[in-house]
Order: structure tokens, then C-alpha cells, then sequence
């Protein structure tokens, strides 16, 4: 499993590609943050990182699936997954390597962020909410986590890697905002709504947001990996 995520590392940042993808990913937020009007820390009057925790999930969107497009799609492609299957691994482990890679490179492009928090702290007066910030950055990564495991399975469907990445990036769309949006709906909010929001990830990346670790948001989010894996397993078994 391991050399699969190693494999996977290298491949990924051995070109301008992966290190592009980071870059934009750091920059949107940090404009976000610190330039674009209405949004920045400035002109709010008050030093938080909500707005960050509200912009990475959107973000996401469109740098996970970029980072997960190539993960099956290439090897089916280029026909070295054929070559693949003779190496003493079992799909499970094929399917963890790729992931926790591209779940890795996630964290690589998180991590710089931290610089926000130390901004932020040196701005504040009275300091930061650090189990706030603590919170909404274990649900960022937990957030990460699903989409990847969702642009990994949308990569097996398909030879083509642009394919991969607008399956991807409309099924994390819809399970992060869709089923919030649908409890919005009239004809719902007779107590269907909270049912129905609790479906999407929205709703639960919020609840770890406010620094509350709840068991139900947890399983939420790792049953929703194993259920995409499981998808990605089933269709390679098909293959």
C-alpha cells in the first residue's frame, strides 16, 4: 500500500501540475483573507478565520478533484492497471495507496495555512478561540477527506481525466450543499428539513466548526469514506 502512495507522491510533484494546483489553493484564500473587499479582515473590523472556514470547503471543490482526476483514470488510460493487478497487492490496498496520497497532499496544501492562525493572533488583541480554530480545522480535514475519497471513486468510472474532474467536482458539489439546500424548501420545513440537512455534508462540517467534537459527526464522515471506497472497490472488481 505504501509504495502505491509513494508512487503516487512522486508522480504528483514530479511536475508543475501539483505544485500549481497548491499554489492557487493558498492564494484564493489568502485574497480572500487579506484583499478582496467585503470578505477581508480589514474592512470586518475584527480578527477571525470564519470567513477561511467558509471559503476552503469551495475551494476544495476544485483543487481535490484536481489532485484525484488521474488516480484511476490514467492507469485504465495508459493501460498500466492491467500491469497493476500482477503485483502482490489486493485492490484494497491499490485503492488506500492512492488515497491516502492524494488525502496527503490535502494536508500538504493545509498545513501553510497555519500561518493564518499566527496572523490572526499577532492582529487580536485578546487572542484567538483556540479550540474554535482547533475544531474547524479538524472538520476542514474531515471535509477533505470525503471529497477525496469521492474524487478517488469518481476517477474509476472513467479513462478520461477531465471526465474524472467534473464527475468529482459536481458529486462533492451536490453531497456538500445539495441536500441543505433541498431542506430549505417549504415544503419540507414541517420537520423533514433537519433530516435532510443532516443528510449533507454542510451541516456537519458547520457542527465541528463550532469546536464541538459531536460521535454523530464523526461517523458521518467516516461512513462516508468507506462508502465511496466501497463504490471504488465495487468498480474495480467490475473492470
Amino acid at each position: 500500500m505504501w509504495a502505491i502512495c509513494k508512487k503516487e507522491l512522486r508522480q504528483f510533484f514530479s511536475s508543475l501540475t501539483g505544485y500549481i494546483a497548491i499554489i492557487v489553493f493558498l492564494l484564493l484564500n489568502g485574497l480572500f483573507l487579506f484583499v478582496f473587499p467585503d470578505s477581508n479582515l480589514f474592512d470586518a473590523g475584527y480578527a477571525t478565520l470564519d470567513t477561511f472556514f467558509e471559503i476552503a470547503p469551495w475551494v476544495f471543490l476544485l483543487l481535490i478533484p484536481a489532485i484525484t482526476m488521474r488516480s484511476f483514470s490514467e492507469e485504465f488510460k495508459g493501460g498500466t492497471f492491467e500491469i497493476l493487478q500482477t503485483k502482490p497487492l489486493t485492490k484494497t490496498q491499490v485503492i488506500l495507496g492512492k488515497y491516502f496520497a492524494s488525502l496527503l497532499i490535502v494536508l500538504v496544501a493545509i498545513l501553510p495555512t497555519l500561518i493564518y492562525v499566527f496572523t490572526i493572533d499577532k492582529l487580536s488583541t485578546g487572542g484567538i478561540d483556540a479550540g474554535g480554530i482547533a475544531g474547524s480545522y479538524i472538520g476542514l480535514f474531515l471535509l477533505a477527506a470525503v471529497f477525496t475519497a469521492i474524487g478517488i471513486c469518481c476517477s474509476s468510472f472513467t479513462t478520461n481525466a477531465v471526465v474524472a474532474f467534473l464527475l468529482s467536482a459536481f458529486a462533492c458539489f451536490t453531497v456538500f450543499s445539495a441536500f441543505s439546500a433541498i431542506s430549505r424548501i417549504p415544503f419540507f420545513q414541517s420537520g423533514a428539513d433537519y433530516y435532510i440537512g443532516m443528510m449533507g455534508l454542510d451541516e456537519h462540517y458547520k457542527s465541528i466548526s463550532r469546536g464541538v467534537l459531536d460521535s454523530r459527526d464523526l461517523v458521518y464522515f467516516l461512513t462516508a469514506v468507506l462508502f465511496f471506497l466501497f463504490l471504488t472497490a465495487r468498480n474495480l472488481v467490475k473492470r
